[in-house]
């Protein structure tokens, strides 16, 4: 059975347009979804990233956030015909607070997989109460003392871990110190879930508003990472992949190095399949 692939919107964030491509349209509020995946057809069912613990946390900073009924993974898993317990494995592109909010409420019996990097930096309490919370935080080293309840990913650049077959991470790095790409290997080529080393495919990559030279994307305004680290992580995303998955944008299909199409439709859709090039409505003069 192949590996499939369905994006999950947990919920809708509002923030400055600035503060997601540098330089873009300050002080003009945006909404960005914030998506988690399914990967399903392999050996063990793996959840990647479970977006926010509560809209409380976003209300502290003066930051707006939504979750309907239809946004949370209870009912994202049972269009899949599944429960939170049958979840094998969780890997987290990285420990932000849209991305490992409801880690929690999943047993200790499922797998938390996570950068040992990033898990440390996490703790080290760098970039304050917004993007890494002490409850989060917390629950993750608590998995430490479970056998088991969480695995440590060692990658540095030079190699990948395995989680399932067709299935591995790999740093990314870019976005934070130790943010992952999850590989996932389908019938038409590689899918790159590849957190948030891009916000805005328009505007960083079909047409990047900044820059001049070919090939170049324009960088977000959030980022514990240098420029060059960050468009590193975009440029070898875009290298070798043929379906592109950002955290907070829509599902890109890939084409020597260039976003040629995208699947607008794939995140108010539970049981979207983004690993068919069929799917996706290709760019006019892109493709």
């Amino acid at each position: 059975m192949a590996l499939k692939i369905h994006p999950i919107n947990l919920g809708n964030m509002q923030l400055d347009s600035s503060g997601l491509v540098l330089f873009r349209n300050p002080g003009e509020t945006v909404t960005i979804p914030v998506l988690g995946f399914l990967i399903t057809g392999g050996e063990e069912p793996i959840l990647v990233d479970t977006g926010s613990r509560s809209i409380e946390q976003y209300a502290a900073f003066g930051l707006p956030y939504e979750v309907t009924p239809e946004m949370t993974l209870e009912y994202h898993l049972a269009q899949h015909g599944m429960r939170m317990k049958d979840i094998r494995h969780i890997l987290h592109t990285h420990a932000h607070i849209d991305h490992v909010g409801m880690t929690d409420l999943f047993p200790m019996a499922t797998t938390v997989g996570i950068s040992r990097r990033e898990l440390e930096f996490a703790a080290s309490g760098i970039m304050g109460p917004l993007m890494y919370t002490a409850a989060d935080t917390k629950h993750l080293i608590d998995r430490l003392h479970t056998r088991g309840a969480i695995r440590l990913f060692d990658v540095d650049g030079t190699f990948e871990e395995e989680v399932i077959p067709g299935v591995a991470v790999r740093l990314s790095g870019g976005h934070t110190p130790g943010s992952l790409s999850i590989l996932v290997e389908t019938d038409e080529g590689m899918a790159n879930i590849c957190g948030d080393i891009a916000y805005n495919l328009q505007d960083q990559l079909i047409d990047p508003i900044l820059d001049q030279a070919a090939h170049e994307p324009t960088i977000t305004a959030n980022r514990a990472m240098s420029t060059l680290e960050e468009k590193k992580a975009l440029k070898r995303a875009l290298a070798d992949s043929k379906f592109l998955l950002p955290s907070h944008d829509v599902p890109a299909l890939i084409r020597n190095g260039k976003v040629v199409g995208v699947m607008n439709d794939a995140i108010s859709n539970p049981k979207a399949d983004v690993t068919h090039a069929a799917n996706y409505t290709l760019i006019e003069g892109k493709a």
